[in-house]
């Protein structure tokens, strides 16, 4: 089997996710003070991995930038599933 024929497990423990929602939480709340659209700017935040994207007023920047991206992706969408599917 070639090294692309395996599933990798990617877990985040449940510690981690209540401080990676934790994190979001203030940078969305941040980006509403600023007057952003937060989806848009989380969006173009994830996709580029450029923190400019996030402002540094209430630590917001500083805080995101030391969560690995592919954390926050996992915490998104565990909570979309938990909400909207398993309900």
């Amino acid at each position: 089997m070639g090294q692309f024929d395996e599933t990798v497990k990617f877990n985040v423990d449940e510690s981690r996710a209540k401080h990676v929602k934790e994190i979001l939480t203030n940078v969305y709340k941040t980006l509403e003070e600023r007057d952003y659209n937060p989806i848009n700017q989380l969006v173009g935040y994830l996709q580029s991995g450029d923190p400019a994207y996030i402002p540094r007023q209430n630590e917001a920047r500083n805080q995101i930038r030391h969560v690995d991206r592919d954390e926050i992706i996992e915490v998104l969408v565990r909570t979309y599933i938990d909400r909207e599917i398993n309900e």
